[in-house]
């Protein structure tokens, strides 16, 4: 299973790619991280993000993609332009038939250090570790991209499998 982690944002998007092994192993693909020009108004870096995000949705042909859960921020211009990135990567991956998990940054810091409370070192230091990377991703988004990609992997495809479930079961009943 291929899998798109995407940490959005407007100036930066992280996106991170792994594969799943029949083990629940994954491993490292690829990370990037897709930028628009902060100068420009809001609609031209939403569709340079959309046709950025598309790029990468044809180059890697993902499975899945799991995308961070926009919270609450003190800035609400900033968590705005960082829902409205969330939007655009979760729209490209409907149009193409490509399911998306949603979570928090709580949850992905749970899946990947263990505890909800980890800081962004101690979550890179784990995706550098559970990627056997030779380097440390960066900048954050990079990171916190494959963190996404590992939290799906590690609890979303379960979740996503009892859901398929249960849904061929209430077809089956119809």
């Amino acid at each position: 299973m291929r899998i798109l982690g995407v940490d959005p944002g407007l100036t930066r998007c992280g996106v991170g790619v792994i594969d799943l092994d029949a083990k629940r192993k994954p491993c490292f693909v690829s990370v990037n991280v897709l930028r628009t020009p902060a100068e420009a108004d809001l609609p031209t870096r939403l569709g340079q993000l959309a046709e950025q995000v598309s790029e990468v949705l044809e180059n890697f042909a993902p499975d899945v993609l799991a995308v961070e859960r926009v919270f609450s921020q003190h800035n609400v211009r900033s968590a705005m332009d960082t829902a409205s990135a969330a939007a655009v990567v979760m729209l490209a991956a409907n149009q193409r038939g490509i399911p998306v998990g949603i979570y928090t940054p709580t949850e992905v810091k749970a899946a990947v250090t263990g505890t909800g409370r980890a800081d962004k070192a101690q979550v890179t230091a784990m995706v550098t570790r559970i990627l056997n990377l030779s380097e440390v991703p960066k900048p954050a988004d990079a990171a916190d991209s494959l963190a996404l990609a590992i939290c799906h992997a590690w609890r979303g495809v379960g979740q996503m499998r009892i859901a398929n479930a249960v849904t061929k079961q209430n077809r089956a009943v119809s």
